[in-house]
């Protein structure tokens, strides 16, 4: 399976991280979230080729995190390659290096993002990041970038609410 790879981190990503920043929601998000079992998933129903130029994939776990960017935030593709290229919070929880690594452009997400849909994985992803966000009693809300959030919601959420990531 070929593939892009993040390299070491570079020097940018050594001084944003020394740089103090306030804990973001993509952050608290980032580190609430086990990431393992929906990486094993990915990777075991995508089988990920270098495209038609030979350039390789785009690991699988950062482009499904592109798309809940783009669900969190009410994100074009063509607006969620543009927070990768502006928003140190997007790169970050993404993962990608300021030093290494390309941004997926708009074309590549909607590919992306279109396998998953092909495979019926999509679905299956996001009801196990639900799950583990049900567990800890949490939801997000999904809006503007401004008002994105994690907030605590009943141990028992009522049948009809509606679903954390995709519509039902």
């Amino acid at each position: 399976m070929s593939e892009r790879t993040s390299k070491n981190p570079g020097i940018a990503d050594y001084v944003v991280a020394r740089r103090k920043h306030k804990d973001c929601f993509l952050d608290e998000i980032d580190r609430l979230i086990d990431w393992k079992p929906l990486e094993r998933l990915l990777r075991k129903k995508l089988q990920r080729v270098v495209n038609a130029v030979g350039n390789p994939a785009y690991p699988p776990l950062p482009m499904f995190k592109i798309l809940l960017l783009q669900r969190w935030y009410n994100l074009s593709d063509v607006a969620a390659e543009e927070s990768l290229y502006d928003r140190l919070s997007c790169v970050r929880f993404v993962g990608l290096s300021l030093d290494h690594d390309e941004v997926p452009d708009s074309s590549t997400i909607c590919r992306f993002r279109q396998s998953l849909l092909e495979k019926n994985v999509l679905k299956r992803l996001l009801d196990k990041l639900n799950y583990q966000l049900k567990r800890r009693g949490l939801l997000v809300r999904e809006g503007a970038t401004v008002d994105a959030s994690v907030v605590s919601s009943s141990r028992r959420p009522s049948i009809r609410s509606k679903a954390v990531c995709g519509r039902r």
